[in-house]
Order: C-alpha cells, then structure tokens, then sequence
C-alpha cells in the first residue's frame, strides 16, 4: 500500500496564500476614501459592463478585486443576504458590519477547507446616516476583516498606491479633489489615467432613499479637468 501524501498544515495554508495573491496581483488595484460628501469609489478598469463596484443596498456599496466571477458571485450573495435581511426585519437593521462578517466567515471557510482559495479582495462601504457612522471594511482573500478609517486601496499594488495616496489624502475635500488624487495614486508615477480607464461611483445623499451612484465618463472628465 502506497503512503499519502502529507505536507505540513502552515506549508499548505502558506502555498494557498501565495496562490491567492498572486490571483489578486493579476487585477487592477480599486481605491475608496471618504470626501465631504460621502464616500468614492474608483477603480481603474475600462469595461463599461463588468462592474467592480456595485451597489448592496440603499447606503452600501460593494466593490472588488482579482477574479472577476468570483467577486461577482459575493456581491449577489450580498444582495440577497442584505434585501432578505431588510424584508424579514427592517431596512434600518441591514448594515455593513453584519455583510463584512459574512463576507469574512465565507472567505476564511473557503481558505481553510477548499483545494482552491477565491483570487479576491472585497471592500463593504456603508455611508452613515443618524447615530450611524460612515465605514469601510476590508475582507482579504483568507477571511481577514480590517475596519478602515478615511481610506482603503485594494489590489496587486496596495502598498505603493496606498503611499502614494496617504501623502495625497486631505479630510474634508471635495468630490474633485478626491477624484484627482485617487487617479494619480492608481495610475503610478508613469503614466495617466483618462476618464475611460476608470470606473467610479459614489455614495452621497439625495433627494431618494437610495445613496448610490456612478459617474459617468463625461461627469469624471468635467471632474478631472477642474
């Protein structure tokens, strides 16, 4: 009788991390941060249909990074989980939190007990309203839930974006001013980054219910051209 095959338990969870971020390195990067109307969300990818940011529910967005049809998957997951939430109880009990936690609980099962870890990293924005303050929570690929402050950058270039824009960050500026900044940290030193290279979308309150919206090209180039 042959022997199986036996690797230590922190081989195979170390094999699965450089797995898994080397999935998530093949993406574009996604910057979010809190401007004095609400919360922005940009990302560099010139699809006009294959969204990385998404709304959840009336103040939460979701946004992702990596393998696009496994992101996908969590943000419908989340859309059901948030309207089945909102239907049995009350809208007012659907937050960010609770979504995060099971975006977590999700990731780090998957981590710890598939073959295959998800190539993704998700970001759970809540714009706060009342006693509720405005969040940003950050899943990482294993599970790993981190309660940002002012900002978050997700993607294969994290730390020298996140440099970048820490040195660029202002509190309180305006919706221009926050958009030029997160396009300079995403497009690097070398390069730039047009209106049609970017998605973006912001949660900012209205005359509706509802907080979400995107940017068209022609607004995002009005808005980088200031």
């Amino acid at each position: 009788m042959t022997m199986p095959f036996y690797a230590p338990p922190e081989q195979v969870m170390k094999d699965r991390a450089e797995y898994a971020q080397k999935g998530i390195a093949r993406g574009r990067s996604l910057v979010a941060c809190l401007y004095e109307g609400g919360v922005l969300l940009v990302a560099q990818n010139p699809s006009k249909t294959l969204h990385k940011i998404s709304e959840i529910y009336d103040r939460i967005a979701f946004a992702g990074v990596g393998k696009y049809n496994e992101y996908d998957q969590l943000r419908v997951a989340g859309v059901r989980h948030a309207d089945t939430k909102g239907f049995a109880y009350s809208r007012e009990d659907v937050d960010a939190r609770s979504l995060a936690n099971l975006y977590a609980q999700y990731l780090g099962n998957v981590f710890t007990h598939e073959m295959k870890p998800l190539e993704v990293e998700i970001l759970v924005a809540e714009l706060g309203g009342g006693a509720r303050p405005t969040q940003l929570f950050h899943v990482a690929y294993e599970g790993t839930i981190t309660d940002e402050d002012r900002f978050a950058v997700l993607g294969g270039d994290a730390e020298s974006i996140l440099e970048t824009f820490t040195g660029l960050y202002v509190d309180g500026w305006t919706l221009g001013e926050a958009i030029a900044a997160t396009t300079k940290a995403l497009a690097g030193p070398d390069r730039t980054l047009g209106a049609d290279q970017l998605e973006c979308a912001i949660l900012s309150d209205g005359p509706s219910r509802r907080t979400f919206r995107r940017l068209d090209d022609d607004e995002l180039s009005e808005l980088l051209a200031d």
